[in-house]
């Protein structure tokens, strides 16, 4: 009995050293190759380094390996673990490689930190850090305005009040130096849109604007419009001019059309008042016609009262009619001179 039971625990032992022997043959049969192209690429990448890698630190070692590759076949020697901090902090590694390896080609300043950090900055944009690169080596072209903004033309008002409408192109390149923090390409459109505002509007007549369209980009570049921005303003060229509508005399149409409604609205208020007024003046009239009336009604109680208090006798009483009378008669006599100078056909 103790033979075989020496026997089966040899079995078991050599069982179990054969399967770690398998286990471990197909953990190297499953990285060599990758292990292989590393080395045979120049950019060796040690075999328990990708073990790690795959089964502890859950990373794409294939990727990773191939960005090393990339890196060290355009003379960067780019080390492993940086690679493998920048794909966990959540960076494109294959992208920024790239942007480090077009830099390199362009002759541009840039280093891994600084490609790294672009490139975080721009993950969730439609920017990226190889479109930063080749943006600085290969300036591009901004139209002003934007297509996006829903207008074709700037326009801007010259002193004579004549619109003008204006379109330009912006030459730019990225300065990585800043690129990350600072403005980007909506910034320049809206500073090249105000600095063809104001050059149109200092303009003493549209005719000058569209003579010298040049001075446009001039003053405009002159500006530092780049300032705080991530791009470089290489050039301003106006791509066109017209002359729109004439905005001083719509102004000026506008503004004697509203005087015109106010002198109206015065010259009611005015005749509104004269009504008003003559209506208080027919009352006045009235008001002194009712007193003249009643003043009137007082003189036969004076008589009386004279006669009672024995102040009038009746014959002053006479002369008194005899007075009015006589008072009467030249009334009627002037009257009938006065109407015998009218045309029979006004005389009542």
């Amino acid at each position: 009995m103790i033979p075989i039971l020496g026997i089966t625990g040899m079995t078991i032992a050599s069982i179990i050293v054969i399967l770690i022997v398998v286990f471990l043959g197909f953990i190297i049969l499953s990285f060599l190759s990758v292990w292989l192209k590393a080395m045979s690429s120049g950019a060796p990448v040690g075999l328990m380094n990708l073990v790690f890698m795959r089964y502890l630190r859950k990373l794409p070692y294939s990727l990773i390996v191939d960005a090393r590759i990339t890196a060290v076949k355009a003379g960067i020697d780019l080390p492993i673990d940086n690679l493998e901090t920048h794909y966990m902090a959540g960076g494109d590694i294959m992208q920024t490689t790239l942007a480090l390896i077009n830099a390199k080609k362009a002759g541009l300043p840039l280093d891994w930190d600084q490609a790294t950090v672009i490139d975080l900055a721009t993950k969730g944009t439609e920017k990226s850090v190889v479109e930063a690169v080749r943006t600085s080596i290969n300036p591009k072209v901004i139209d002003c305005p934007a297509e996006t903004q829903g207008k074709s033309t700037i326009d801007g008002v010259a002193k004579d009040g004549v619109q003008v409408k204006a379109r330009a192109r912006v030459t730019v390149r990225s300065n990585l130096e800043r690129y990350v923090g600072s403005a980007q390409e909506e910034t320049i459109i809206a500073r090249v849109g105000e600095g063809i505002v104001t050059t149109i509007g200092s303009a003493e007549t549209y005719k000058y604007v569209l003579e010298n369209p040049d001075t446009i980009s001039q003053n405009v570049l002159n500006r530092g419009l780049d300032v705080g921005t991530a791009f470089e303003i290489l050039s301003i060229d106006i791509a066109d001019v017209d002359v729109g509508e004439n905005v001083g005399a719509q102004l000026q149409e506008a503004q004697a059309e509203a005087n015109k409604k106010i002198a109206q609205a015065q010259a009611e208020i005015r005749r509104a008042a004269a009504v008003a007024q003559e209506q208080e003046m027919k009352a006045k009239v009235e008001e002194m016609n009712a007193k003249l009336v009643e003043a009137q009604a007082q003189v036969p109680l004076a008589i009386a009262e004279a006669f009672r208090a024995g102040n009038l006798g009746i014959m002053d009483y006479y002369r008194l009619e005899n007075i009015q009378s006589d008072t009467s008669m030249r009334k009627s006599i002037s009257g009938a001179d006065s109407t015998d100078t009218t045309k029979p056909e006004d005389t009542p």
